[in-house]
């Protein structure tokens, strides 16, 4: 019986990095039913509005969209339904610590299989102001340019 080894994307927050500061990132265990490991093994997630938050000494996943798998029956699951987050305790005492602080919040940065088990990966983040995102386009035009730039000239030789 092989098993998978390394890391398989399902999806990415492309968003949270240009919205956020990320501060700090952890890996957790999702606890899912049989239906959503199905749907995720066939690729089908999306992060976009999702959060995560600490209630009573753990951490849940909220508004994460893992869409109904088209082959299950009565058994299938609620799409946005809240998933527990599976973490050392430690992890979860430094959560609590960081993310008290106003401005902070924990947000979903990717979704992938990892040897075999679901894994998401959450940053601790603090919201962009608006030029904080005009600074980051303009940077990131000026590296398209260097590298057009750049490019050019090794073709005219």
């Amino acid at each position: 019986m092989s098993r998978d080894t390394g890391r398989k994307l399902i999806a990415q927050n492309k968003r949270a990095r240009y919205d956020y500061h990320i501060d700090d990132t952890w890996e957790a265990g999702m606890v899912l039913m049989g239906t959503e490991v199905k749907a995720l093994r066939a690729g089908r997630a999306s992060l976009a509005d999702g959060y995560a938050h600490v209630m009573d000494g753990e951490v849940w996943l909220e508004h994460v969209h893992i869409p109904e798998y088209t082959q299950g029956t009565w058994t299938n699951h609620a799409p946005r339904r809240r998933r527990k987050l599976l973490l050392h305790r430690r992890e979860i005492e430094k959560i609590i610590a960081k993310s008290s602080e106003p401005g902070w919040t924990l947000i979903p940065l990717a979704l992938y299989f990892k040897d075999g088990k679901a894994k998401v990966e959450i940053g601790l983040a603090r919201g962009k102001k608006s030029y904080d995102k005009r600074q980051a386009i303009a940077k990131r035009e000026a590296d398209r340019e260097m590298q057009k730039a750049a490019s050019a000239r090794f073709r005219r030789r």
